[in-house]
């Protein structure tokens, strides 16, 4: 897939890219990609290396195929725990950097240069990355429109911002207690703690949010520093736009919203 989008891609001379890239997708990625990727989800908590390694190729293909290859550029990697994500863009050349206020989370060997910092608050000047991303956080976050704001104002004017998130109303929005989330949140805590004699690590309200969809849309469209690119379901191999579009099923549907935006000039 990177391939293919490479090819008509060009960079202006002396500086970041800002040229229109071919419309990627214009068919969905593959079904055997899906399938690639549900297996690893299954396998998240006792073979996290392998899990979290391909969905951070997977999302720097993605990131590519709106935007063209990450070589040489600044991107801003917002909440991405332990860095896979931010390891693979600096296998692919980018200028990386990771900002994660969870010093737990980012494990015993964050990559070099780590920050720790809070996503209202990123400690970097306006407009200096060429791509903001962040991959399932928004619905960690208890103020998602001012999350965004500090996405989009520490992208430059043209700039990619890559956010996803699983909706609430999701199979797996409940996270480690999913899909019990159904039938009331403190149940479904419950039944987790009977069944592995452990807390959960999510609570809502607390560090987990019911985040929907038709909601996040509507605050998105109605921003004037961004324009959406595309908003289409991230794991799905088929209809991935097509379902957004449908209020209600898309809730239940989409699984995972993965929002494409495009920093507007100032």
């Amino acid at each position: 897939m990177r391939r293919a989008v490479r090819r008509g891609w060009s960079r202006p001379r002396g500086g970041a890219a800002n040229v229109t890239v071919p419309r990627p997708y214009v068919h969905d990625p593959s079904f055997r990609r899906s399938l690639a990727l549900f297996r690893a989800f299954l396998h998240e908590q006792d073979d996290p290396e392998n899990c979290y390694s391909l969905l951070a190729r997977d999302a720097a293909d993605q990131v590519e195929a709106y935007d063209g290859p990450v070589a040489g550029r600044t991107v801003v990697d917002v909440g991405g725990g332990s860095g896979y994500f931010t390891e693979e863009f600096r296998r692919r050349g980018a200028h990386a950097f990771l900002f994660e206020p969870d010093l737990a989370e980012l494990g015993e060997k964050p990559p070099d240069s780590a920050v720790v910092a809070d996503g209202y608050l990123l400690p970097l000047r306006d407009g200096v990355a060429d791509v903001t991303f962040s991959s399932n956080v928004l619905e960690h976050v208890a103020d998602p429109e001012t999350f965004l704001s500090e996405l989009a104002r520490v992208t430059r004017p043209g700039g990619l911002i890559y956010v996803s998130f699983t909706n609430w109303l999701s199979p797996w929005g409940g996270h480690e207690w999913a899909p019990w989330h159904y039938f009331g949140a403190e149940r479904a805590r419950a039944r987790y703690l009977r069944r592995t004699g452990r807390p959960a690590k999510h609570t809502l309200g607390e560090n987990l949010f019911a985040v929907h969809i038709g909601s996040t849309l509507r605050q998105v469209r109605a921003r004037d520093d961004v324009t959406v690119v595309s908003a289409r379901s991230r794991y799905w191999p088929f209809l991935a736009e097509a379902v957004v579009k449908a209020p209600g099923i898309r809730e239940f549907a989409t699984w995972n919203l993965l929002l494409i935006l495009r920093r507007c000039p100032t």
